[in-house]
């Protein structure tokens, strides 16, 4: 039987260097806020709702209805969507109002797409 020669390692080159840049810790942190925020049924369909929503905007009142959910849990669920930079919120009296952030839904499919 006949051995292979050995190769020598070249030291001189990578082994794999990346094609493109990479998400640092401080923007891969940031961009997993917004997808932990995504990752919930209910705030999936707070956000569909706001964005179907006559005028771009709900009032919290309308919320709680359609998710079968209790005006506590929708504020919750709203605040997380706020604090993740999708959902802008407007105080009139009494009540909140809710409209997407213009842009934040092309930014998440855009993060998506550069992985």
């Amino acid at each position: 039987m006949t051995s292979l020669p050995l190769l020598e390692p070249d030291t001189q080159t990578t082994c794999c260097p990346p094609a493109a840049p990479t998400l640092g810790a401080d923007e891969a942190q940031r961009r997993a806020v917004v997808f932990k925020a995504l990752a919930d049924p209910n705030r999936l369909r707070l956000l569909s709702i706001v964005k179907a929503a006559d005028g771009g905007e709900s009032c919290v009142c309308d919320l709680t209805e359609p998710l079968d959910l209790g005006q506590p849990t929708v504020s919750h669920h709203l605040k997380i969507l706020v604090e993740a930079g999708l959902l802008h919120r407007e105080k009139r009296g009494t009540w909140a109002y809710y409209s997407l952030v213009p842009g934040a839904l092309d930014d998440v499919a855009g993060t998506l797409a550069a992985l």
